[in-house]
């Protein structure tokens, strides 16, 4: 390989902060602040940065039509990436005459929010990115940071909230209880070992090129997701019928296909409590969506005698809930594994149908609204097998049920593999940052030659 030729290197094992004098690597150096790349340099980020006025201005204050973009601190918790294109995004705007004296936003600005409710939200941030012609500016509870970019590269800020001296930091001088708060002298104070411009770039060029993966892969899953939600709706209504089926669908109440029952027993204490699977009414409402496709706890045999033992093609029912809206959510046991259901679940035994079917067919809304009006309480909602009873649907044959709950579950097990690539794809995207910005792994020659 030629002198100047490009070179990944990967730090020995020991690396880190706990690492023996005699274990620091060739071309590394130990400090205070660790063992990191010998030709990265320690910067304290308030002698690099200019902070930006920006506005403190309510929802109500704002609108969807206007000319100054205003980006509020729920635009940057509730973002999915770690930069912000304000004419792709649904940044809400602010009347000019309140945003005469605020600083106008410039491509690579930092805005990291000054408020969160966890301490892993402390420093998020998005940099901003496709400004043009538009005006935009930040606003409550938000920072704003200009940094020197002979200091820190476009692109490889985004990155900022990830680096382990940075976001350790902000972690520890969050005040707070409820809510934990960060302010600019947390951020000015922020020590930290930097490469140089152009290693940032290559960093960032790394990172961005898994983001804009992940940010494809969500956009398919989301669009797999709409046209399911579409072929439910025609599916699971009778508006259009797959080949080869005709004839009219029938119409059942839930107390004409089977009968109902009650789970019993399991507290949240028991729910990790041995190796048979059970299923408590909170999962319904989080975990599983219209059929069960794992179980999530497990129970000794001496909390299952206590409980209610369920059967394959079984329907469960959430039997309490927050409102009426959400009240009765169903899911569909399709698991031939021994399994129990906890208290607060009402369970249907159906005969002669596909559970599967079911399972999609008795959330739709227009099933829904039925549950909604038998729901009884306000605080907390309950609702009864004697209510859920008297629900009804529009039913079609067996077979055509079987053939409609296939075609809806192979485009979940589509939907599944995509998220399971997302899922690969993101642990690899966190492997990437806790090498590369650590500089245990470098994507550029070392400005400083590791001894031989």
């Amino acid at each position: 390989m030629g002198s100047d030729a490009i070179q990944v290197r990967d730090a020995a094992p020991s690396y880190g902060v706990e690492a023996c004098v005699d274990d620091v690597p060739p071309g590394y150096k130990r400090s205070e602040m660790g063992v990191f790349p010998a030709d990265w340099e320690i910067r304290r980020l308030g002698d690099h940065v200019r902070f930006l006025r920006h506005g403190v201005n309510a929802r109500a204050e704002l609108s969807m039509t206007g000319s100054v973009r205003y980006l509020h601190y729920g635009d940057i918790h509730t973002s999915t990436d770690v930069r912000l294109n304000p004419r792709s995004s649904s940044m809400p705007y602010l009347p000019t005459d309140r945003a005469g004296a605020l600083d106008r936003l410039q491509n690579g600005d930092l805005v990291l929010v000054d408020a969160s409710e966890d301490l892993d939200g402390v420093g998020k941030s998005v940099e901003i990115t496709g400004i043009s012609d538009e005006e935009v500016v930040s606003g409550l509870h938000t920072i704003a940071a200009r940094f020197d970019k002979s200091i820190l590269a476009d692109g490889f800020k985004a990155y900022l909230q990830f680096c382990p001296p940075f976001r350790d930091h902000l972690k520890r001088l969050a005040a707070g209880t409820k809510v934990y708060s960060t302010n600019r002298s947390h951020i000015a104070t922020v020590e930290m070992p930097l490469p140089s411009v152009g290693e940032q770039r290559a960093i960032a060029e790394a990172l961005s090129g898994v983001d804009g993966l992940l940010g494809a892969l969500e956009a398919l899953i989301a669009k797999k997701r709409a046209i399911k939600q579409a072929a439910m709706q025609q599916r699971l209504t009778g508006k259009t019928r797959l080949p080869g089926f005709s004839g009219a669908w029938e119409t059942k109440r839930l107390g004409e296909i089977g009968y109902f029952l009650k789970g019993s027993g399991i507290t949240r204490d028991d729910a990790q409590s041995g190796h048979l699977a059970c299923v408590r009414y909170g999962e319904i409402y989080t975990m599983h969506h219209d059929y069960i496709r794992e179980f999530n706890s497990w129970i000794s045999p001496a909390v299952a005698a206590t409980a209610t033992r369920l059967e394959y093609g079984d329907l469960l029912f959430a039997g309490s809930g927050e409102t009426k809206e959400e009240i009765g959510k169903c899911v569909a046991l399709v698991l031939d594994d021994e399994a129990y259901a906890g208290g607060d679940i009402v369970i249907l035994r159906p005969k002669n149908v596909d559970s599967l079917f079911f399972g999609y067919a008795l959330n739709m809304p227009d099933v829904a609204r039925q549950k909604a009006s038998f729901g009884q309480g306000d605080a907390v909602v309950h609702i009864s097998g004697t209510a859920l009873a008297q629900v009804s649907l529009l039913v079609p044959s067996i077979a055509e049920q079987t053939a409609i709950a296939t075609v809806l579950s192979d485009m979940d097990a589509e939907i599944a593999a995509l998220e399971a690539r997302r899922d690969k794809t993101r642990a690899l995207k966190q492997g990437m940052m806790q090498q590369l910005l650590t500089g245990r792994v470098r994507l550029v020659k070392p400005e400083v030659e590791p001894a031989c």
